[in-house]
């Protein structure tokens, strides 16, 4: 398929070359051969009919095949510099997912309006957490410090990994003497 830069965006003068490598870059990318414009029909001088080029009148999917894509751009300057290049598709690169840092130990708040509230509402966190070991630790710490309201009793239990801090939800679910009572206060943020 053969097709124009400067049909889509006029001639560039010293910037045709990289306009057209930037073009087939993103033809590339994207899969697709843009349309070149303004083509009523080829011209008379070439015998189109000798080879297997055709003008690209319309934009066409590029289907990828067993190998990569390749394409050729060619600019002819008006100081008879010409320059050319083949350009080929790079491998997929499949992204690297970004490590998540862990803090050494992790706090989940507990709150609730009494003793016994506060206890069953450790018990049934750590139930749900225990048929669910695909949920982030550091989501939990998350989720319990800022989308639970701050109730009048309170715990914190702290833990280095995920079998601590249930161990430390059971102990609370069965002795919750170590809740503090008390209530928030408004104010201003200290930092």
């Amino acid at each position: 398929w053969l097709g124009s830069l400067k049909s889509n965006i006029g001639h560039t003068q010293a910037a045709a070359g990289v306009g057209g490598v930037i073009k087939m870059v993103m033809a590339l990318r994207n899969g697709m051969l843009p349309q070149t414009l303004h083509v009523g029909e080829p011209s008379p001088h070439v015998d189109w009919s000798a080879g297997a080029v055709e003008l690209l009148t319309e934009a066409r999917p590029w289907d990828q095949a067993d190998r990569p894509r390749r394409a050729a751009v060619s600019s002819f300057g008006i100081s008879g510099t010409n320059a050319h290049v083949i350009i080929e598709q790079g491998p997929v690169a499949e992204p690297e997912p970004e490590p998540v840092a862990q803090a050494p130990v992790v706090p989940w708040l507990v709150s609730a309006k009494d003793v016994r509230a506060l206890r069953a509402q450790a018990g049934r966190l750590a139930s749900w957490l225990e048929s669910r070991s695909s949920v982030s630790v550091s989501d939990v710490a998350w989720s319990l410090a800022a989308g639970r309201a701050v109730l009048e009793q309170r715990a914190v239990v702290v833990g280095a990994d995920r079998d601590e801090l249930v161990a430390g939800l059971r102990a609370l679910a069965e002795d919750a003497s170590v809740a503090i009572s008390g209530s928030g206060s408004g104010g201003k943020l200290a930092l």
